[in-house]
């Protein structure tokens, strides 16, 4: 029967470590190994790896069984429980999916958790497990202040500057956070991730702030094994993309070296502590069993490359440190080794059969409940501030919304409104401006022309405690950064059980009719890879009115649900006045007094030959083209959805059975626009009357008067009207 490689692991350790002698000598437990490990200490370190392996080469054999569904391990990367050593508990952590000694060497400085029966529940994706709940086996716990992350390819670095970026600004303004004043964020990832350009981002995010003398206490972790699933790291490509880094302070040391790390760790945390500025902190480490249980790992390296890394196996080497010094001797070593492997053993008993996730309402409960909480939010009232001698006069778009940003920042202390150009200058269009000589520049502010990192500082503050309202300056470029919402902030509550939660209010300027400037990165009209994003809540307010309610809202679900919300503004409408003629200020509307509800959609006339679904610019053209078809003898009522997710699908089924005749109005495009989404509710809530559907062709926005061709125009709507009534 052919040997595993996790039994090659397994059987090398105890038949290495048989074979060493003893010190001749006893090391006191209080006596120091290195500059700051006490024998003590890398006693309890050498548990938590052992710990870790164990839990590896338990995970490969329940898998044997059929009974495990994830096999990426720490093997090799154990001595990352140093680090955690030379931390404090409440230093929030976002762990590398082979942080496992990290996780474990955490729970044990908190009384009470259970680290190896918690990520056994993982493995084998039980219900049970604590911060999942059987959806995917990651690293999280709320006790030990990690937010949980999944298989991420360094897409929780840019979370983790966020969260150091807030730590110290939440402190200043008197807020209250889950953490000590003084703490840090550690954040861990793998040499091959270091070269994404989400990590990338993330290091300048760090070193711009601390450039600016911006506190931005993060401890960068890598975890340098040296390759990428298959693909090889450049010999001492870190050390040289990252040994002199300016603004990202160095600190290395081979991970295999319990004391070494020990000793590099602390010093790096210590500096970040108190110097509140990021650091860099290189492990050379090794993998010992691929990839994860079904990689080949022969395809692509040699036995000599794979049998060298038994040599700085760190489990073994912490193993002979603690020997030659004096700390236990071989046979203690081993016996300690023997013993964890019954007790995981044991443990892995307990959970192999325990329940699944066995229904589609039990995986998105809470998808469901957040979006339930989210629905149930509502503003108490819009206005925060008492404005003395402040008329009530009609407003625009614009001017709705920057009230309404100034209003959420005097009700929620702990909101902030920031992105590129948005302070000084008040937004490209306008539209913050102001906000920041009402408040201050530590809640509204500028940041560094990079969409991921600032969404990435969104959900560091959120997840810290705080209210964040960043602002994307185009809708075209939040698709440079969408997985920040995709597959971060979208998922904190469905991957912990709702445990933890990044409250924003994402606005972006978006859509098209821009008169032919811009092109297509300043009129894209494609929202799709937005809508299909489970549990996220997006607004396409129009009217000025309904654009502050919405905003307000928005703010609530965020505040009270932990809501992830999306606001589109239309830049189009942004400063529109009029409607019908020149001068009939028919686009003004009054500063609202209440809120509108999620999924709530908003009906303009009454209408019985026809109703015509629309949103955004398609509102305004609608409308238009509703009065030239009261002159031909048409009477249409206009629906502006308002809320393109959810949907409001019963305010929709409502006005469309009082017609019998619907025209879907979508300013997207053809294919994957909203409109396609509108028919399918339609469909499967059982209307049965007769519906057309109007949209932009699917082409990117040219420049000039070229938009025009590709764009839904009034003249489309009307033609399209004038034959479904008829």
């Amino acid at each position: 029967m052919a040997v595993s490689r996790a039994q090659i692991v397994d059987q090398n350790f105890v038949a290495h470590v048989r074979g060493l002698e003893s010190a001749g000598h006893r090391r006191d437990p209080g006596e120091l190994v290195s500059n700051e490990l006490t024998a003590r200490q890398a006693i309890e370190i050498f548990e938590s790896m052992i710990s870790s392996r164990h839990l590896d080469l338990e995970a490969r054999n329940l898998k044997a069984r059929n009974a495990s569904f994830y096999t990426i391990g720490s093997s090799g990367h154990e001595g990352n429980a140093a680090v955690a050593a030379a931390l404090r508990p409440d230093d929030m952590a976002f762990l590398h999916y082979r942080s496992g000694g990290f996780f474990v060497e955490r729970a044990r400085q908190v009384p009470g958790t259970t680290p190896l029966m918690d990520v056994l529940l993982g493995i084998v994706a039980s219900t049970d497990e604590p911060i999942a709940g059987g959806r995917h086996k990651v690293f999280g716990s709320k006790a030990l202040q990690i937010p949980p992350q999944t298989s991420t390819i360094a897409s929780q670095l840019p979370k983790a500057v966020g969260a150091a970026f807030f730590l110290d600004r939440a402190n200043f303004l008197g807020l209250p956070t889950p953490v000590s004043e003084d703490a840090i964020v550690v954040v861990s990832f793998g040499d091959a991730s270091a070269n994404h350009s989400t990590a990338c981002g993330a290091f300048n995010a760090a070193a711009w702030a601390r450039h600016q003398h911006m506190p931005c206490p993060i401890l960068f972790v890598c975890e340098d094994n040296g390759i990428g699933i298959s693909v090889k790291t450049p010999r001492r490509w870190i050390e040289h993309a990252y040994g002199n880094r300016d603004g990202l302070r160095y600190f290395d040391a081979d991970g295999w070296d319990v004391a070494a790390t020990f000793d590099a760790a602390s010093a790096a945390a210590a500096w970040v502590r108190t110097q509140r500025r990021p650091a860099f902190l290189h492990l050379r480490m090794v993998r010992l069993m691929g990839h994860a249980g079904s990689d080949y790992e022969p395809a692509y390296r040699t036995p000599a490359e794979i049998a060298a890394d038994f040599d700085r196996d760190p489990v073994v080497c912490t193993a002979k440190a603690l020997i030659d010094a004096g700390v236990l001797t071989p046979i203690e070593a081993v016996e300690r080794y023997e013993a964890k492997r019954a007790n995981i053993i044991e443990l892995a008993g307990e959970v192999a059969d325990l329940p699944q996730l066995d229904s589609a309402a039990a995986v998105m409960k809470p998808l469901q409940e957040s979006l339930e909480d989210a629905v149930a939010a509502a503003p108490e009232s819009l206005a925060a501030t008492v404005r003395s001698g402040e008329p009530d006069a009609p407003l625009t778009l614009a001017i709705a919304i920057n009230r309404a940003l100034q209003d959420i920042l005097d009700r929620y202390p702990e909101a902030m409104v920031f992105g590129e150009d948005i302070a000084r200058k008040g937004g490209v269009y306008g539209v913050t401006r102001g906000l920041l000589g009402k408040s201050s520049s530590a809640r509204v502010f500028d940041t560094l022309l990079d969409e991921q990192s600032i969404l990435g500082l969104a959900l560091g503050a959120g997840v810290s405690g705080l209210l964040p309202i960043p602002e994307i300056q185009y809708l075209a470029y939040f698709h440079n950064a969408a997985d920040q919402i995709r597959g971060e902030g979208a998922t904190l509550q469905f991957f912990s059980n709702r445990q933890y939660r990044n409250p924003m209010v994402v606005r972006v300027a978006g859509y098209g009719y821009q008169k032919g400037f811009g092109g297509h990165f300043h009129n894209d009209d494609s929202i799709a890879a937005i809508r299909d994003i489970p549990g996220v809540v997006i607004a396409s307010p129009a009217r000025p009115d309904d654009a502050a309610g919405m905003l307000h809202t928005c703010a609530a679900a965020a505040k009270e649900a932990g809501a992830v919300c999306v606001f589109l503004e239309p830049i189009a409408l942004y400063h529109t006045r009029d409607l019908h003629e020149d001068g009939d200020d028919g686009w003004l509307a009054p500063y609202p007094s209440a809120g509108v509800p999620i999924g709530c959609a908003r009906t303009y006339g009454e209408g019985t030959d026809l109703t015509i679904l629309t949103f955004g610019n398609g509102l305004r053209m609608s409308l238009r083209v509703a009065r030239k078809l009261e002159s031909l003898g048409i009477h249409a009522r206009v629906v502006d959805l308002r809320w393109l997710a959810p949907l409001p699908t019963e305010d929709m089924i409502r006005e469309a059975n009082a017609t019998g005749r619907v025209l879907i109005v979508d300013e997207t495009r053809a294919t994957g626009g909203v409109g396609e989404g509108v028919l399918a509710a339609l469909l499967e809530c059982g209307f049965s009357g007769t519906v057309e559907r109007v949209a932009s062709e699917d082409s990117f926005i040219p420049l000039g008067d070229a938009a025009l061709e590709v764009l839904l125009s009034e003249d489309t709507i009307e033609a399209a009207a004038v034959k479904l009534a008829r």
